[in-house]
């Protein structure tokens, strides 16, 4: 089987999404216009593209059936990342809040953040009911079914959920709107869909993917829908994030592309570094960006040598810890582990 070089440049790029899309949240509190709207439009993918990759390796890796103790070893490295960065977070905010004029219980505050997964590891949430779907997915030996129309049926699915939960302006506790699945079942599916057609032998992509598939993975389709979304935003008519409905086609066809276009496609050194570190980029930037504004507060920098310290604070010290934490096999467990990576 021939590596999946797709993967790598999707990882990498998923991860510096979500790490510049963070970033531009502490920028947007200094300077907001349509700049740092248009930015954002590449970076909204950056959750879906993890969700995808969860799914798309372990198909691709196990098939039909995985093996004893699959939903233990995500638990393990899943869900225990999960509450320690949880406490983290939570215990950091119930700090602060304690010197405002709105203090909370400590209690309080961990149940927003454990249970209503109110902060941005509630992506760890999503993927383990992916992983519990994928189990489910096997053992009942869904794989016989044809998952394209499927595919389309989710894309419908979770399009009318983001849709109607922004339509009535649904406001649940915490994340709960974003964790739950019905918003994020068509990366589910898109997956399974590209997993099926995958050539898992070198030879050519094109000979193995339906008519549909090559026209959806054209980058005129993708191009003509950039410049929508760009027309879009100059009207004022998007909100910026992954849980949008726009977001949904233009993952789709961004994926379709990309896994046409990136196949066989060795990936550089830099981006394999990028995947080793990329789960404790994704859980520890956050924290360097607060303790970058905290030092950064008394002073009156330009804004762009402050975006310029985020981002070397940001990645410095998240592959640092991840460094220090993946020295012990709890160490690890307990701050997310390092990909192994084949140079």
């Amino acid at each position: 089987m021939r590596k999946i070089e797709e993967i790598y440049w999707l990882r990498a790029y998923g991860c510096m999404a979500v790490f510049l899309f963070h970033l531009l949240d502490h920028v947007n509190q200094r300077l907001n216009n349509v700049a740092t709207d248009l930015m954002r439009i590449p970076l909204v993918l950056g959750t879906p593209i993890f969700l995808f990759i969860a799914v798309f390796v372990f198909a691709v890796r196990y098939d039909k059936a995985v093996p004893e103790g699959f939903l233990a070893q995500r638990v393990k490295y899943v869900m225990v990342p999960y509450f320690v960065y949880g406490f983290i977070y939570s215990t950091a905010e119930w700090v602060r809040l304690q010197a405002s004029d709105e203090p909370v219980s400590f209690v309080d505050n961990a149940i927003e953040y454990y249970i209503y997964a109110g902060w941005h590891g509630y992506f760890l949430i999503i993927a383990m009911q992916f992983y519990v779907a994928y189990w489910l997915f096997t053992r009942w030996q869904l794989w016989r079914l044809n998952p394209v129309p499927w595919l389309w049926g989710a894309c419908i699915i979770s399009m009318g959920y983001w849709g109607l939960a922004y339509w009535f302006d649904v406001d649940l506790p915490g994340y709960l709107l974003w964790i739950a699945p019905l918003g994020w079942i068509y990366v589910f599916f898109l997956a399974l869909v590209l997993v099926r057609y995958y050539p898992l032998a070198p030879e050519s992509v094109l000979m193995t993917r339906p008519a549909w598939m090559q026209q959806m993975a054209r980058p005129l389709w993708l191009a003509l829908l950039v410049a929508l979304i760009i027309a879009a935003t100059f009207a004022g008519w998007l909100a910026f994030s992954s849980k949008e409905v726009w977001v949904i086609p233009f993952f789709v066809l961004f994926t379709l592309c990309a896994m046409r276009y990136l196949a066989s496609r060795p990936a550089p050194l830099w981006v394999r570094h990028v995947n080793a570190y990329s789960f404790g980029i994704y859980l520890a930037h956050p924290m360097f960006f607060v303790l970058t504004d905290l030092a950064v507060e008394p002073l009156s920098l330009p804004i762009g040598v402050y975006a310029l310290l985020l981002m070397v604070v940001g990645v410095v010290g998240s592959v640092g810890l991840n460094k220090l934490a993946n020295t012990t096999t709890s160490g690890a467990m307990l701050f997310g582990k390092q990909l192994k990576v084949s140079q």
